[in-house]
């Protein structure tokens, strides 16, 4: 049996930037002591694809509330004790990990929770579970590169040696492929062209004052990358180095938190997201990109 617990505390500062709060959790009164047992194995997310891109994620955790009180943060797949019967109101909300580190779990601000407003609970017994989420109609998504149009939203800078290219032939094995997808955006690095710096074509403006502005990357690669931003400040360009993103061998997807610099950045005018590496000894090096999302909330007003 498989059940694991995360701890909350390494998470709380980062549900104050994105806007949520948690409640006391404090364990259910009552006489019950045989608990019903959930059984979650994964979450599925479903998206419009003309309008929010694909639907890969990357949900780890399932926070788990029983009528509105926060049970407990589980690593999936999960198999959980609540001590409850009968009907209640059950809520699961898809967790992410932030900048693809562990200790740094969230959930994710632009998913829709999953709600069940009468879940029957039965004591002594596993229920499974099957969570789905979407995003909701409130975030903005300002950038969405997919790498299935002719043109492409993302050129080298002048530190580079290379560019970047749709795979090919058609369907490439290497390429993410899916109904919707048959390339991938790649960069080679060999003895020939040992840096790249690839930056997006446009500068977007993004929501201060603790907005959650999310870069979503679905990659892999043989070697290191950094993900960063080109902030516009009075006629200058400030470089802003974010995330450094380790091999993969297989695909996997990040979620980066762009919000708390750009609201540090407050003579900044626009921003752009930027990949860069760099190999010295080695041969060679290869990078693979794909359903790209710059998501942000626009602050109220």
């Amino acid at each position: 049996m498989h059940f694991s617990l995360s701890s909350s505390f390494n998470i709380i500062f980062l549900l104050t930037i994105f806007g949520f709060s948690v409640e006391s959790c404090n364990k259910f009164e009552g006489s019950q002591t045989i608990p019903a047992y959930l059984k979650i194995d994964t979450t599925t997310l479903q998206t419009n694809y003309y309008t929010q891109g694909s639907n890969t994620h990357n949900i780890t955790d399932a926070w788990i509330y029983v009528n509105d009180q926060l049970l407990g943060v589980f690593e999936l797949p999960a198999l959980l004790p609540v001590l409850q019967e009968g009907e209640n109101k059950l809520e699961i909300r898809a967790g992410i990990k932030i900048n693809g580190i562990g200790a740094t779990r969230a959930p994710y601000p632009f998913y829709v929770p999953y709600t069940l407003s009468s879940f029957n609970f039965i004591p002594g017994s596993i229920q499974l579970v099957k969570p789905s989420t979407k995003y909701s109609d409130i975030p903005v998504f300002a950038w969405i590169e997919d790498f299935e149009s002719a043109g492409l939203s993302l050129v080298s800078t002048a530190h580079s040696d290379t560019n970047i290219y749709k795979t090919t032939p058609y369907n490439n094995p290497e390429a993410w492929l899916s109904q919707n997808s048959a390339f991938s955006g790649m960069v080679v690095l060999d003895q020939g062209h040992k840096n790249f710096e690839i930056a997006t074509l446009s500068a977007y403006v993004l929501p201060r004052n603790g907005a959650p502005v999310i870069l979503e990357l679905d990659y892999k690669c043989d070697f290191p990358f950094m993900v960063g931003m080109f902030a516009s400040e009075n006629g200058s360009v400030v470089s802003i180095p974010l995330v450094g993103v380790n091999p993969s061998e297989k695909w996997n997807k990040i979620y980066i938190n762009l919000g708390p610099n750009v609201t540090d950045h407050t003579q900044a005018s626009n921003f752009k997201i930027y990949f860069q590496s760099m190999i010295n000894q080695e041969e060679r090096a290869t990078f693979y990109f794909d359903n790209i999302k710059l998501i942000y909330r626009p602050n109220q007003s």
